[in-house]
C-alpha cells in the first residue's frame, strides 16, 4: 500500500507537468477550443491543406497579409500548435486579440494556447472571457477545469467539469477529465469510476482506455488493466498499448522512474 501511495503521488506530479500538451499525449486529434464558437466551416476553412506545416504556410501568409483576419488568426494559431510552436502561437494570437479585442472565438483560441504552453493562470482569464455565464461553452469549461487542476485546485476544477456535463451530459472527454482530476488528488476509485463512464461512450477514443487502464493498473490490478488496454484493438497495436501501459508501471517500486514517465491524458473531444 505504501508502495501505491507513492506511485499515485509520483504520476500525479508527472500528470501535471504534462497536463495540457499539445494534443495532450502529442495527439492532435481533440478539438480546437475555438471550434466550438463556430457553427460552419467556412470556404478558406475547407481549402486550407490537411498537412500541419503546409497549413502554417497557408494560414501564415493569410495572417501577414491581414492580421485582422480573425479566421486565419485562429487557423495559424491552431496550427502552429499542431507543429508544437506552442510559443509562437501564443505570441501571435496575443497580438491578433490586440487587434480584434473582445474577438471570442480568437480569445478561446488565444486561451487555448496558453494552456497548451502550460501558462495555466493566463489561460483561465483569458478563456473566462470567451464565453459567458448566460452563453456557456462546456468545452471551454473542460479547459478550464484542466488549468485548474494544473495549479492544483482540483475541487474548484471539479466544479467546472460538472458545469460542462450540466451542459453536455456524459461527455466522454469531460469525464475523463474528471477522472484524471480524481487521479492527481490519488483518490484511485472515483478516478476509475468516471473514467469507467467515459469508457462506456461510443464516442470514447483510445486515450480514454489509456487513462482508465492506467488507474486500474495503478491499483493493482494488472490482468485487468492490461485487458482493457487490448479490447478490440488489432494485434500489433493491442502490443504496443499493453507496452506503454507495463512502462508506465513498471516504475512502481521506483517513484523517481514513475514520475519522470508522460501520463496519457484527455482534455477536449474532436
Amino acid at each position: 500500500m505504501r508502495r501505491q501511495s507513492s506511485l499515485a503521488r509520483a504520476l500525479a506530479s508527472a500528470a501535471l507537468s504534462a497536463l495540457l500538451a499539445a494534443g495532450l499525449g502529442g495527439c492532435q486529434t481533440l478539438s480546437d477550443v475555438a471550434g466550438s464558437l463556430t457553427t460552419t466551416r467556412t470556404k478558406t476553412a475547407a481549402a486550407a491543406p490537411d498537412d500541419p506545416r503546409r497549413a502554417v504556410e497557408f494560414y501564415g501568409e493569410r495572417y501577414r497579409v491581414n492580421p485582422k483576419d480573425v479566421e486565419a488568426a485562429i487557423g495559424y494559431g491552431q496550427a502552429l500548435r499542431t507543429t508544437g510552436q506552442r510559443a509562437q502561437a501564443v505570441a501571435m494570437l496575443e497580438q491578433a486579440t490586440i487587434g480584434n479585442p473582445g474577438n471570442r472565438p480568437l480569445l478561446a483560441a488565444y486561451g487555448r494556447a496558453l494552456a497548451d504552453n502550460g501558462n495555466a493562470q493566463a489561460a483561465f482569464d483569458v478563456l473566462s472571457r470567451a464565453h459567458s455565464p448566460d452563453n456557456p461553452d462546456w468545452r471551454i469549461l473542460s479547459v478550464q477545469g484542466t488549468t485548474l487542476d494544473r495549479l492544483g485546485r482540483h475541487e474548484e476544477a471539479r466544479r467546472y467539469y460538472a458545469s460542462a456535463l450540466r451542459i453536455a451530459p456524459d461527455e466522454p472527454s469531460v469525464l475523463s477529465n474528471l477522472g484524471l482530476s480524481y487521479m492527481l488528488s490519488r483518490d484511485l476509485p472515483k478516478a476509475e469510476e468516471n473514467l469507467r463512464r467515459a469508457y462506456a461512450s461510443g464516442r470514447a477514443d483510445t486515450r480514454v482506455r489509456q487513462n482508465l487502464a492506467l488507474v486500474v493498473g495503478l491499483q493493482g490490478r494488472f490482468a485487468e488493466a492490461e485487458t482493457i488496454v487490448k479490447a478490440d484493438m488489432p494485434a500489433d497495436e493491442a502490443a504496443a498499448n499493453v507496452a506503454y501501459l507495463r512502462d508506465m508501471l513498471k516504475g512502481r517500486d521506483n517513484p523517481r522512474t514513475a514520475a519522470a514517465k508522460p501520463v496519457p491524458v484527455v482534455a477536449r473531444d474532436d
